[in-house]
């Protein structure tokens, strides 16, 4: 087990590595120039504009800089930042050209946020998915398994951004019968309140998918020889079920559980959008806008170790869950 972790372990390094490069190359040595948009504001003249891109170091050749980004992450690095020179400790990523606060400080703050958001959310659809995934299973082939059905895929083949754009005017704004967003700084209470309205949407819709999975992968279990053999030992219907069918089947919904647990902690950019949630999707798109590379690299970088972590959990995963299976 050790070693499959470690081995994992080095195969996320290489992927956060890939993305980090792959990302900086884009942005940094791509056609967005940040320093222009800076100028644009400011109504500078040329030597103003070759003055900001100096100050925001973007005039040093594209390996220089990454050199810097890129040791900055394990020991720290001096970053100038408004003609002042400040200590950037590691990760050290950078200060963001806009609100000139430490990437740091703005992506972790708007963590908290988009974390209830997702597990919140988990909550819903797990509940949901699950829950009516076994009921249509066992109930095969009838009227009641064909409604479920339909309705899953007729409601997961809308447009996400409808149904929360909809959900939002009439549920909060224009009728207030959910709580609209609240600021962390407002209370822990008022903000938790706050997230109930886009965790509901975001569960009932991802709760669609877990529903089919879960009735697929319920209808194979109960067919198999240990579930008949449990059967016929007596044991009720209720403890086959979900004790012994219900384990065997939870593997390849948990594949889908971890990425899109991984999406959801990575930033929900639409829902944090439509629902005025100040979390790291909502970051994501304002900073993209903004030209604002360091916070958008902090993101991305943040997104990408989220998404191997995961990864790597559902892996190690799996052999508790289902012991047919077993880490090489």
């Amino acid at each position: 087990m050790l070693i499959y972790i470690a081995r994992r372990l080095a195969l996320a390094a290489s992927v956060v590595l890939v993305t980090l490069v792959a990302t900086f190359v884009l942005f940094y040595a791509g056609p967005a120039d940040p320093a222009q948009s800076l100028c644009g504001e400011l109504r500078c003249d040329q030597a103003k504009l070759v003055e900001i891109r100096k100050s925001l170091h973007l005039d040093r050749p594209i390996a220089v800089q990454f050199s810097e980004y890129f040791t900055g992450l394990f020991v720290g690095r001096d970053v100038i930042d408004g003609g002042t020179t400040k200590r950037c400790t590691a990760p050290c990523l950078g200060y963001s050209f806009r609100s000139h606060r430490d990437v740091k400080t703005e992506v972790f703050s708007r963590f908290p946020t988009t974390a209830a958001l997702a597990l919140m959310s988990m909550v819903v659809f797990l509940s949901i998915g699950i829950t009516t995934g076994v009921y249509a299973a066992r109930r095969r082939g009838t009227k009641t398994d064909r409604t479920v059905v339909g309705v899953s895929q007729v409601v997961g083949a809308i447009p996400f951004y409808i149904v929360a754009l909809l959900f939002a005017l009439y549920l909060t704004r224009l009728n207030s019968i959910l709580p609209r967003a609240a600021a962390f700084s407002d209370g822990i209470g008022p903000w938790l309140v706050g997230m109930i309205a886009p965790a509901i949407i975001l569960g009932l819709v991802y709760a669609t998918t877990y529903v089919r999975y879960t009735r697929a992968q319920m209808v194979d279990t109960l067919s198999q020889d240990y579930v008949r053999t449990a059967r016929s030992k007596g044991i009720s219907t209720t403890t086959v079920t979900y004790k012994h069918a219900l384990r065997g089947a939870l593997s390849p919904v948990l594949t889908i559980l971890g990425l899109d647990m991984a999406g959801l902690l990575s930033g929900t950019l639409i829902t944090e959008s439509i629902f005025e949630l100040d979390g790291m999707g909502r970051l994501a798109i304002v900073s993209l806008g903004q030209d604002d590379l360091p916070i958008i690299m902090g993101t991305v970088l943040m997104s990408a170790v989220i998404v191997v972590l995961m990864n790597l959990l559902v892996d190690v995963l799996y052999s508790a869950i289902d012991p047919r299976v077993r880490l090489a």
